[in-house]
């Protein structure tokens, strides 16, 4: 299958999985502010998955759609469960993460480490395409430490493409397995966007985005003129309200955003509801520390949130004393 019409229309612009970032409350902040952008979960292993609470990893709201879940793991019949139990939960696409760099995941077998065994990524693909009927797609980066010419990556898609993976998005980057922390993987290793255009062009009818060192929509504008998508990361993360503009600027839809404190406004019901089913305040206005960034009393706004959030009995009357400190 390929993917769906409304999936493939929210890859245009997504938000990359970050780990202990893309949790349900910063994915609910930015579905508030982009009702088209592709969310992705953080990782989630199929060892949690299998042996853990499974209905508490997958817990979302359904205004966070369109959204896809992301599995770490590298046994086909696990990741088939997994995947099952995702679609189940109500995840729009399966992504397998095959491009995390850290000693942890490699000790797992799962992530970068795997682009060394392409036939087994696509077995892998193939066990989840054939026990669900929503997308599979493939994170992955461009080599690993040696491995990190033009004809490796292109063998490692090309196992993907023969097996009909819906869509990868590469990190235009290499990783190193070893020497370099999964912050310095992030950095580092140079950003070499021609490989990914290259790939494109060679595999035309794969849907292919792209991901590593975009910091804006006008960048993400200037990639969609090779690729089929564009995958952001830190830079949403840290300035979460250049979401604001991508309805407008990616998906063509000129419909009227809320301001940054008409979100907070409606980030209270939210939180409230959160708290009440055990979430600590702090857990959730850190996602919330970057929302005015670059206006008059972001500072003030970011200091009350970090120093007052986590005291014990905090709770909303703490997000509307900060938002009194903006302007």
């Amino acid at each position: 299958m390929t993917l769906t019409a409304n999936i493939k229309f929210a890859h245009r612009l997504s938000l990359a999985p970050m780990l202990d970032w893309t949790d349900r409350d910063f994915r609910y902040l930015c579905r508030l502010i982009s009702k088209h952008s592709l969310l992705y979960t953080e990782m989630i292993t199929t060892g949690a998955l299998l042996h853990g609470d499974h209905q508490r990893f997958l817990a979302h709201d359904e205004i966070e759609y369109p959204m896809a879940l992301q599995l770490g793991g590298s046994d086909p019949a696990e990741l088939a469960k997994c995947a099952t139990l995702g679609a189940e939960a109500g995840y729009q696409e399966i992504n397998l993460n095959v491009g995390c760099p850290s000693d942890r995941v490699q000790n797992g077998r799962f992530g970068a480490c795997l682009m060394a065994e392409p036939m087994l990524v696509a077995e892998c693909v193939t066990a989840m395409k054939q026990v669900v009927d929503i997308p599979i797609t493939v994170k992955t980066r461009l080599g690993i430490d040696e491995q990190d010419g033009y004809e490796f990556v292109r063998e490692f898609v090309d196992a993907l493409y023969q097996v009909e993976v819906d869509a990868v998005i590469l990190h235009a980057r290499k990783a190193w397995l070893k020497g370099l922390s999964p912050k310095e993987n992030r950095d580092i290793p140079p950003l070499e966007y021609d490989k990914v255009y290259q790939i494109k062009q060679e595999f035309a009818d794969l849907h292919l985005d792209i991901n590593g060192g975009i910091h804006s929509l006008e960048e993400a504008e200037n990639h969609l003129q090779q690729v089929d998508g564009v995958m952001m990361g830190r830079a949403l993360y840290h300035q979460p309200y250049i979401l604001a503009e991508a309805d407008k600027r990616i998906f063509n839809d000129d419909r009227l955003v809320p301001s940054q404190q008409e979100i907070v406004e409606l980030m209270l019901p939210y939180i409230e509801m959160r708290m009440k089913e055990g979430r600590p305040l702090k857990s959730i206005t850190r996602h919330m520390l970057g929302l005015f960034q670059g206006l008059p009393g972001a500072r003030r706004w970011r200091r009350h949130l970090s120093e007052n959030a986590h005291l014990p009995g905090a709770g909303i009357e703490v997000v509307r004393d900060a938002l009194k400190l903006i302007g």
